[in-house]
């Protein structure tokens, strides 16, 4: 068929490759609450929000604990009505908050090598040993080199 000398094809042609919406990490979607306040949440990737994990990152903080705490006793609001709270009530400003991380202690370590032992047991094995006990136990686990 010919309309104006062009061709213009019968059919409508489409592209058949599946639309698959870009990966947001958690990191992003906290960042986006806390600092650059970019509108990351439409029909695509709602299901990326994942919220217990963006309260976690508010929670180390100490602007952002209270909103934290507030959609973590709501837990059965949708994500979006979680995620709108959120970036409509948080001010913009760069926040560093420190992650959580398990202590490690070096004792526990020592007795876990020399023993064979996991970290729950180790830790009720650390009362019975004294500081004495513990170098000789670092002593003997030692491998020397520039670590040790």
């Amino acid at each position: 068929m010919k309309f104006f000398d062009d061709e213009v094809p019968d059919k409508p042609v489409y592209d058949t490759t599946e639309y698959k919406p870009e990966k947001i990490n958690p990191f992003e979607w906290s960042k986006s609450i806390t600092q650059t306040k970019e509108y990351l949440m439409d029909q695509d990737n709602e299901k990326q929000y994942n919220p217990f994990i963006v309260n976690k990152a508010l929670s180390m903080g100490k602007e952002t604990i209270i909103f934290a705490n507030e959609m973590n006793s709501r837990s059965h609001l949708d994500r979006k009505l979680q995620y709108d709270f959120l970036i409509n009530i948080i001010r913009a400003s760069k926040k560093f908050n420190k992650y959580m991380k398990p202590e490690t202690v070096d004792a526990v370590e020592v007795i876990e090598k020399y023993y064979g032992y996991s970290n729950v047991k180790a830790i009720q094995v650390l009362p019975l040993l004294s500081a004495a006990d513990i170098e000789d136990l670092k002593r003997k686990t030692r491998k020397g080199g520039l670590n040790g």
